[in-house]
Order: structure tokens, then sequence, then C-alpha cells
């Protein structure tokens, strides 16, 4: 990665080959389905295609925001019977979580610390724990868990929708401008579906119900009417809706991270070069702003870096507010943003979001160039943004 600037190809850290989950709803169709369960096909199938033996693994490591009591990753390794010498690490960066493991990976390859790893996230809102706080006297009642602390209340810890207000109102991005956003997302999710163009990166899950192999969320009937026609969902007077919101979601998504060396060693011809990945802060007030800094500091890294001059990028669509807000600060046109729809559409599951939006860069950039660079982008709870750069080999 770019903070090396190593020329050796066994420190040259590669996205190798790349695939996810079908996306399903909150309750929905992979409701049945325990995150390490969502993750474990995904392995299996990552070293089945590549040939890699299992042994040579060298960590699984796992993103994940909601479900994890343990470790996640060390899990879904097990369930997909990687040898017991495999160890697994799961990271919490909430959504940014699965686009973080990447990234670690990336930079240990990068280090010599080890030449594969299986990277990415797994999120099951469907299965997240019921969590309760002790009671505040002995012999009261527990106290339940609503949501993770993000900050403290003297800096400001508002709910995602209540942020997501916050930016509309503070950049100005008004209801009709993020309806429309949402309304371009679907209809690129479904003619995106009908066109197959998600069928090699999607592993089928196997549930009790069946074999679930297509995303859930997309929805074919919406309109601009219909979108008009929601009410706010956080503010009376408020901006987002149910409609420009995303919906909850149950999935996981895996990649291989390897060095150029050991990829060529393999024979896989698609090698996404991982150059470099910034995180950086920002008022949790406004935390989907995230991208903005994180996307300046990876600019200031790396010289002439300019995110209006990428071809290819994935920006993760918590909210309609939030991604135009931050697309504008960085002066990039939101069309050419997201090619077959984004999270308002497709969903998001948390930890695994980040290495969905991996995983989508790897299979639009089958037929660029050599050089040809991408952009992975995402808002953090907390008021935290991540962005990784990415080159085709």
């Amino acid at each position: 990665m770019h903070s090396n600037g190593s020329s050796d190809p066994t420190r040259v850290p590669v996205v190798a080959a790349a695939f996810r989950t079908p996306i399903g709803r909150i309750n929905g169709s992979l409701a049945s389905v325990e995150p390490a369960r969502l993750a474990a096909p995904l392995i299996r199938h990552i070293l089945a295609e590549t040939g890699l033996p299992p042994e040579a693994v060298d960590d699984v490591i796992l993103g994940n925001a909601a479900n994890s009591a343990g470790n996640l990753a060390r899990l879904a390794a097990l369930e997909a019977s990687l040898p017991v010498s495999v160890p697994g690490m799961t990271v919490d960066r909430q959504c940014g979580s699965g686009l973080e493991a990447i990234a670690l990976a990336a930079r240990l390859v990068q280090a010599g610390a080890g030449r594969f790893y299986l990277a990415g996230g797994t999120e099951s809102t469907s299965r997240a724990h019921l969590r309760f706080r002790p009671p505040p006297e002995p012999g009261g009642a527990p106290d339940p868990v609503r949501r993770a602390r993000m900050a403290p209340d003297a800096v400001g810890d508002p709910d995602m929708g209540i942020a997501a207000e916050n930016v509309a109102a503070h950049a100005g991005i008004g209801r009709e401008r993020q309806d429309a956003f949402a309304l371009e997302s679907h209809r690129r999710a479904v003619a995106a579906q009908r066109a197959g163009r998600f069928d090699d990166e999607i592993v089928p899950v196997e549930t009790s119900a069946g074999t679930i192999s297509r995303d859930e969320c997309p929805r074919e009937n919406t309109s601009l009417e219909k979108l008009a026609a929601l009410k706010p969902a956080f503010r009376p007077d408020g901006t987002v809706t149910a409609g420009n919101a995303c919906p909850v979601n149950d999935g996981a998504s895996v990649v291989l991270v390897t060095s150029l060396a050991e990829a060529r060693n393999l024979g896989l011809p698609v090698l996404l070069e991982v150059v470099d990945s910034a995180v950086a802060g920002v008022d949790p007030n406004l935390l989907g702003l995230g991208p903005v800094p994180a996307m300046r500091r990876l600019a200031a890294r790396n010289p002439g870096l300019d995110a209006s001059n990428i071809p290819f990028i994935e920006f993760n669509e918590a909210f309609a507010s939030q991604v135009l807000a931050s697309l504008d600060a960085l002066n990039v046109d939101p069309a050419v943003v997201n090619r077959d729809g984004g999270a308002l559409a497709l969903g998001h599951p948390y930890g695994a979001s980040g290495a969905i939006l991996v995983t989508r860069l790897f299979a639009q950039m089958r037929a660029a160039g050599d050089g040809t660079e991408a952009l992975a982008m995402m808002g953090i709870g907390g008021g935290m943004g991540i962005a990784t750069l990415f080159r085709k080999m």
C-alpha cells in the first residue's frame, strides 16, 4: 500500500477473489442463518475457485457490528471446515468493519506478516443478540440496551436517522433530491438483477426454507410518487424517510487478500491492488460526512488523487442525504457512483457492507484496463469515514 511504496511483488497486496451472499431483509429470507454460517460458504467457495489449500490461510479477518459476542471470524473459519490451525479475528469499526478488515489484511501482506488472508464481513440483524445492562439497584429489572453508544452526551450521540437529518439540513439536501437518488438506486439494482450482473459474485445460501440466491430488497415497482408519499421517519418536519434510507439487512462478503506474487502463482487473472486506505473522524452529529475527511487524508498521501476523476466508485448508501452531501463536498457527480445501485436498494448489512463494496468493484472492473483506479467509501457510526483506493493490475 502507498505508505510503504514497495515494488516487491511479494509485498504488493491484491484482492484476488471476491464473493458475497445475497442480501436479505431483517426477518426475511436469511433470517434463520447465523452470521458465521453466512460467511462459511463464501470461505469454502473462495478456496474452491482459487485452488488455495485451506491450511495455507494465514488468518480469517471479518468485520461485524451487531452480532459479535466472542470471535465470529474464528467461528466462521471452523464452520467452513478450515483446519483448526487457521486463526480468526473480528473487527468492529461499525459500518466500516468489512472494508477495514480488507485494509488490515492488505497491510499485513504488505508488512510480510503472511501470504493469504480471507477478509470481509458478516452481519445478521435478524439474529442480533438481545442485550441488557445490569439493574442500577440490586433486585431491579435489567435495562434493555437499545443501541451501542457511539459518543458521549457532551459531544452528541444522535441516532443514525437524526444524524442523517442533521446532514441534510447542514448541506441543504432537499427531500426531492433524496427521493430521486433513492429511485435511481432501485432502478439500477433492478436492471443489474435482470441482466444477471450479480450472478457471478453471489454464492447462494442454504436456509431452512430453501436456497436463497437473489437480493431481497430492490423494488421494481417504486416511483417518485410512491417515495414522495412517505412520511418523514425521524422528525415530523424532516426529509429522511423509509424510502430514502437504507433497509436493515442480513448478508456477508469475503475476499481473498494476498500478494501479487502469490496471486500470479495461483494463476488468478483479475487482480485489484489495494493501493491505500484512510480513516478519519468528523463531528458525530454529522456522522454521514465522515467520507469527506477520509478521502482528503487519502488524497494527501497519494498526490494527484482526485475522487472526481475516479471512474469506479462504490459509496455505501446508508442515507441518500449523507451520500449526496459527501459527494457534493468531494465534487463527485452522483450519476457516476454505484453503477448497479447501492445500499438504498440492495441493503446495508452493517459489518459486511464495506466488503460488499469491494466485491462490487471487483466484478465491475473485470473489463477495465490495467491501471484503472476505483474507490470504496463509506460513513461510519460515531462520526468516522473510510476511503480505500484500488487499482486494476
